[in-house]
C-alpha cells in the first residue's frame, strides 16, 4: 500500500502546533500507532509538532512535552502510550537494548526527533516520515508514508488539512 508523498507549508509555529492536533485526531481516528520520524534542522519544529500532538491524544493533558535532550527517550501517560526519542547525541552510534526495544514496540506510539540519526536499518516498518525545509516565509514540510499504517496516516492527514497548506509544485 502506497500513497504519494506530500507537501505542506507551515506559516509559523501555531501551524505546526496545529499540524500535531491533526496527527492526534488521525492516529486516534485510525487507531493507529505508526512511527513518525522527524528530521529537520535545529528549531525547524520538531518539539513544537510533539506540543501539539501529545496533549491532543486521549491521557495527554498530564502529558509534560520536553525535548528529551539528554534522556534520550521520555515516555508519556497517553493512549496509545507515547515514546518521544530524540537522536542528537546518538549521531553515529546506533541504538541498543531497551531502546531498540522501545523504537520497534508497535504497542508504542514513537515519535522520533533527529530520525536522521537512524540507520536505515533501524527503522520501523510502518511510518511517517517529516522532514522540515526552511523557506522565506515559514517552512515547508514534506511528509512520505511507509507501510499499511504510515499510508493511513498520511491519507487521514490529506484529508484534514486545508487544500491552500499544500504545496502543489515549486517553493514557498
Amino acid at each position: 500500500m502506497s500513497t504519494p508523498p506530500m507537501r505542506i507549508h507551515l506559516h509559523d509555529p501555531e501551524a505546526t502546533l496545529n499540524l500535531g492536533r491533526r496527527l492526534a485526531e488521525c492516529l486516534v481516528r485510525e487507531h493507529i500507532r505508526p512511527a513518525i520520524l522527524l528530521h529537520g534542522d535545529l528549531g525547524a519544529g520538531k518539539t513544537t509538532l510533539i506540543r501539539g500532538l501529545v496533549p491532543a491524544l486521549p491521557g495527554g493533558a498530564d502529558a509534560e512535552v520536553s525535548s528529551p535532550s539528554f534522556n534520550i527517550v521520555n515516555l508519556y501517560p497517553t493512549t496509545p502510550a507515547t515514546a518521544h526519542f530524540d537522536l542528537y547525541r546518538l549521531e553515529g552510534l546506533g541504538l541498543e537494548g531497551d531502546l531498540e526495544e522501545q523504537l520497534h514496540d508497535p504497542d508504542l506510539l514513537r515519535l522520533v526527533e533527529w530520525a536522521e540519526y537512524l540507520a536505515p536499518g533501524d527503522h520501523p516498518d510502518d511510518l511517517l516520515s517529516l522532514t522540515w525545509e526552511p523557506c522565506s516565509r515559514g517552512r515547508t514540510l514534506s511528509l512520505h508514508a511507509r507501510g499499511e499504517q504510515g499510508t493511513r496516516l498520511l491519507e487521514c492527514l490529506r484529508s484534514l488539512l486545508p487544500a491552500s497548506d499544500r504545496i502543489t509544485h515549486g517553493r514557498h
